[in-house]
Parts: structure tokens; C-alpha cells; sequence
């Protein structure tokens, strides 16, 4: 992690503030920087910022310390970071406080550093399982981490952290429909193998690790409305036990992970891999985005979708969600939801990716729906569409059927006369340096392909570009009074505490019966006042999710799903508790 441009920011900020020494590792960091300027790209296309000016401080930092005669700490190597150096080699165990404070947090607003006394990267299952009865012996706590996102604190420790990153198996049984995933594959390498190959996985986000997101709350994606979640998404796997037993989910003696029981707390055990299921890629798949005025009637038009098992992938995205994926920075971002909510009024967005008959099905419902090609055209000429003084025609063209201009003919054609669209024009709006590779970036297809976007989720994550993201992920009926009505409260207790906080989307899941919900709440972590407000809207919106959980019986929170994603889905869809 220490490696990576985040954590070379973070070293660099604790150094500023005199948080810890200058160590040998810190020297090693920063001389293995050499300000190439690469991560400025994919770090500006996800948050909007260039990390290579942090990279160039910590370099100038570590190089005037040491022209001053500053003095290198060392690390401190005791009998238990012998041992652990024995099992994983020399490099892979470390209690340099340089790496360790890399690994001291994660992005939650409600708990602060915790400094682990080593940080070890194993790379098999025996090297965990050896790691864990050592640190037992030692009576030494520890946590795992995958890549570090959980919002919970889950991910820390002040005795160990076993960073699951080295374990990168990737192994195809393609006649078995299942792929070997190791612990430290990430979701957007395990989707590119799979798709050479003309499958594909349900995974999250691009940098995410497949089996930390299972262990972690399941997998859940818009292709769960059809690959579904937790459970369904593997055929079984490997993990090593609280004491260092090594075990696999199907091994008849093993621990019921199946099992869900919503008091339990801790890890249950390690996932060192996991057979993941592949589904078949068709190549008549396309994509659609069909548009609403109310929640209402987009829960109506996705639940009769889910009930017929029409499309492979569902959701509905409010216009927060779709302006912050589309837009390559937040302020067109802000001004691409003025026009989609206010000019257009679409307030929500029915995504559906599908097969021709997918497609067909949906045509014959009569809704008007964005295609792929006039999806490029508003994606690349966003731009114009932010500025275009004829928007508030389309709204009069539209007589008593919203958003009726879209089924006329030429529409598109008339959409691409006006907007006038291109990679150039989008680039435009990106920091002048960067501009030349935008350019080539949005010149490629799978830039504006609605099925290639969503399978590999590369937009997501721009969620937190100019706030960090707090989800409140429920699973519920779609039922759209209950919806609306939770929907209603999140926003008040937002409100209340002054927060920034908008709809997220809502995707069903097993044929309709239910839906998973999230709602964001935004959060600047550098404003003290804004994370004591975070932590209290957080504490009031915990206590509404459990009143509806007790008065519903079918209100769960994702909370109460933490570390058990490799349960039944029906298991805490369905359950009483």
C-alpha cells in the first residue's frame, strides 16, 4: 500500500505533520517514485486530482531531511518479526513504521489511526495459516485487509494486518463454469481474464478484491438481478480458520458459512480464494436507459422487468449517480444533472442491459428509452448538452407522454447535428496537461459502451470524486410506499445535520421479490465539525433502519450482513432476525 500513490500521500502527510520518523522504508518509497506522472491520469479520472505534486513534496521532503543530517530510524525487528519473515520471506514482513502507518486507516468517519505494530503480505494459504497460529500463540490481534475501502474500521489493528494482495491465483475451469480466484485478484483484472475468454463475473468496483468483497457484505452489481448475490455468485471456497486450520466450504466437517446470523461480529475465518461462477457474454448484448419522472413509476417498469426475468442487468440511478459517471469533472457533473433533472426532467433512469430479446421485450412496453448510439452521443457531447438553448423544447414536444421525443424519428441523428460530439470536445474539460490523453482515453469504444461500463464498473467509483461517500445499503421489497418513505427519511436526517446526501440506485433481486437500496450521504474528512455531524446523522439513520427492520420483518441492513457475505442470500432476505 505505501507503494501506491495513496499511500505515498499519506506518508507524505504524516511526515509534514511530524506523525512519524523518516525510516528506511520511507527512503525506499520515495526513491521508487520517479515522478513518470502516470498516476496523475487514472487518480484524475476517478477523484479529479494529481497525486504526482504529493509525490515530488515526499521526494523533496526525504531529500532535504537528509542534506540537514537527519538522522534514518530503523526498524524495530523482535523474535516475532523474525519468525514472520521466515514464513513469507524478508520483504513481505515488515513493522516499519513508514508502511504501517499506511495501513492505519481506512475511509471511515468514525474511528481514528490505529498503527499496526507489522504489516505481512502472505502468498498461499499455508503461509496464513501459519502466520494466524503464530500471532495466536503471541496472543497478538490482527485484521485482513484487501484493498482497504471498508467504512466500518474492519480493516485494522494495532498488532497485525495480513494485506491479502500477493495471492493473485487466477486459474479458468471453463468446463465447469468456474474460475480459481485467488484473494489478492482484483474485480477489474478477474473481469478482463473472463472476458478474453467470453465470459464474464459479478464483481464491484475495478480495484476492489473479488474475495474480500464476498467475506466483506457479498457482491452485489446491476447484474444482480440476474446472477444475484452472496452465495450465488461461487461454487465454493478456500479459507483458513480463527486458529489456523485450513478448510473448504464444501468439506462436510467445514464451518457453516452458509449460515447467516446477524449477531455475530468478527471475521469468521480467512478466504484465501474462491471458485467464482462465469456466465456466457452473447454478442447481441446492448444496453438501455429508459427514463422517469418519479420513483414510482420507475419501481413499476424494474419490478415488472425483474418478475419476467427480462434484461441481465437492472437498476434505477438517480441523477447524482448518473451526472457524477458520466461527467469527467464534478462541475460538469453539477451542470449535467441541472439539465437531466431540471430541463429534461428525468429524475430517475432505468439502466437495463440485455439480448435482443431483452430489448425487444422492452420496446413492446411502449416506454420512450436512450439507446447505445444516442447514449454516446449525449456522453461525448455533454458539453453542448450543459449549454444547448433548444432543451426546453423537447419538454413541449413531449404532449401528455414524458419524454415522448425520444421515439421520433432521426432523433439521434438530430441529437449528434446539435451536440456535436467527440473525444476532443469532453477532453476539453479536463486539466489542459491531461487533455492529449483524455482524447485517446475517450476515443476508445468501450468509453461510451453501456455493457462494457457496467461489467467492468469503471464510473462508479467516482462517487466519492468531490466528497467522500458514506453507502446505506438496505434490502427490502419493492414495495414503493416503503421505498419512498425510507427514501424520505435518509434525506431528512441528512438535512438535519447539514450534510450533503442524495439517492444512490436500486437494484432487484431474485426475480423482484426484493431490491438492494443505497443511499449516499458526503462527507469532507478535513472538516472536524462535518464528521462530528457525519457521526450523529449515521447514529440516528442506524437507529430508523432497525425500527423499520423490527416493525417489517423484511427491512435489512447491510450492517448486519458485514463478514458473512458468504451466506444464502434467502438466509437474510427471508429471515425472521
Amino acid at each position: 500500500m505505501a507503494f501506491y500513490p495513496q499511500g505515498r500521500m499519506d506518508l507524505y502527510a504524516a511526515l509534514a505533520e511530524e506523525k512519524i520518523p523518516v525510516t528506511e522504508k520511507c527512503l525506499e518509497i520515495a526513491d521508487t517514485c520517479d515522478l513518470c506522472g502516470k498516476c496523475d491520469y487514472q487518480c484524475y479520472f476517478v477523484t479529479e486530482l494529481r497525486p504526482t505534486k504529493v509525490m515530488k513534496a515526499l521526494k523533496d521532503h526525504v531529500a532535504a531531511y537528509l542534506e540537514n543530517g537527519g538522522k534514518v530510524v530503523k526498524e524495530d525487528v523482535d523474535e516475532v518479526l523474525v519468525e514472520l519473515r521466515k514464513m513469507v520471506g524478508d520483504e513481505w514482513a515488515t513493522s516499519d513504521r513508514a508502511i504501517a502507518l499506511t495501513y492505519a486507516h481506512d475511509p471511515s468517519p468514525i474511528t481514528g489511526l490505529m498503527m499496526p505494530d507489522y504489516v505481512i503480505m502472505p502468498n498461499t494459504k499455508e503461509e496464513v495459516s501459519a502466520i494466524v497460529k503464530l500471532l495466536n500463540q503471541k496472543q497478538i490481534p490482527f485484521a485482513v485487509r484487501g484493498n482497504g475501502s471498508s467504512v466500518m474500521g474492519f480493516v485494522m489493528s494495532p498488532g497485525a494486518v495480513l494485506d491479502m494482495n500477493r495471492m493473485k491465483t487466477i486459474e479458468f475451469d471453463e468446463k465447469n463454469w468456474l474460475v480459481k480466484t485467488g484473494a489478492g485478484v482484483t474485480a477489474f483484472d478477474l473481469q478482463t481474464e473472463a472476458k478474453k475468454r467470453g465470459f464474464r463475473v459479478n464483481v464491484a468496483e475495478p480495484s476492489a478484491l473479488v474475495c474480500a468483497n464476498i467475506m466483506c457484505s457479498g457482491i452485489f452489481s446491476t447484474f444482480s438481478a440476474t446472477y444475484g448475490t452472496a452465495a450465488d455468485n461461487f461454487i465454493d471456497a478456500e479459507f483458513v480458520s480463527k486458529d489456523g486450520a485450513c478448510f473448504r466450504m464444501n468439506d462436510k466437517d467445514a464451518p457453516n458459512l452458509f449460515a447467516f446470523n446477524p449477531t455475530d461480529a468478527g471475521i469468521p475465518a480467512i478466504c484465501t480464494s474462491a471458485d467464482i461462477k462465469l456466465h456466457p457474454i452473447h454478442e447481441d448484448e446492448t444496453g438501455l436507459l429508459i427514463p422517469f419522472a418519479t420513483m414510482a413509476a420507475a419501481l413499476n417498469f424494474t419490478k415488472a422487468c425483474a418478475t419476467h426475468r427480462i434484461g441481465l442487468a437492472i437498476s434505477v440511478l438517480g441523477g447524482e449517480y448518473l451526472s457524477t459517471f458520466m461527467a469527467p469533472t464534478t462541475q460538469l457533473a453539477k451542470e449535467i444533472k441541472e439539465v437531466f433533472t431540471k430541463d429534461l426532467g428525468i429524475q430517475y433512469l432505468v439502466l437495463v442491459v440485455g439480448g435482443k430479446y431483452d430489448i425487444e421485450a422492452i420496446h413492446s412496453m411502449g416506454h420512450p428509452s436512450i439507446d447505445q448510439e444516442l447514449f454516446k452521443a449525449l456522453y461525448l457531447g455533454m458539453p453542448s448538452l450543459r449549454s444547448a438553448k433548444w432543451l426546453s423544447l423537447l419538454t413541449e414536444m413531449s404532449d401528455d407522454e414524458p419524454f415522448s421525443y425520444l421515439k421520433l424519428n432521426g432523433f439521434t441523428d438530430l441529437s449528434e447535428t446539435a451536440l456535436s460530439p467527440s473525444p476532443e470536445l469532453l477532453a476539453k474539460e479536463v486539466d489542459p496537461e491531461l487533455q492529449s490523453f483524455f482524447k485517446r482515453l475517450f476515443s476508445k469504444p468501450e468509453m461510451t459502451d453501456l455493457v462494457w461500463l457496467n461489467m467492468f464498473r469503471i464510473i462508479s467509483s467516482r462517487m466519492g470524486r468531490e466528497k467522500h461517500v458514506i453507502p446505506l445499503i438496505i434490502y427490502l421489497p419493492i414495495e414503493n410506499e416503503l421505498v419512498a418513505e425510507i427514501d424520505g427519511e435518509f434525506r431528512r436526517i441528512a438535512d438535519k445535520h447539514g450534510l450533503k446526501n442524495d439517492y444512490g440506485f436500486i437494484t432487484p433481486l431474485d426475480n423482484g421479490k426484493r431490491c438492494v437500496f443505497e443511499y449516499d450521504y458526503f462527507l469532507d474528512q478535513n472538516d472536524p465539525d462535518e464528521m462530528v455531524r457525519m457521526q450523529q446523522a449515521l447514529q440516528e439513520a442506524g437507529m430508523m433502519l432497525e425500527g423499520y427492520g423490527q416493525k417489517t420483518g423484511t427491512v435489512k441492513w447491510i450492517r448486519h450482513l458485514f463478514t458473512q457475505g458468504f451466506c444464502r442470500k434467502e438466509n437474510f432476505l427471508y429471515s425472521k432476525t
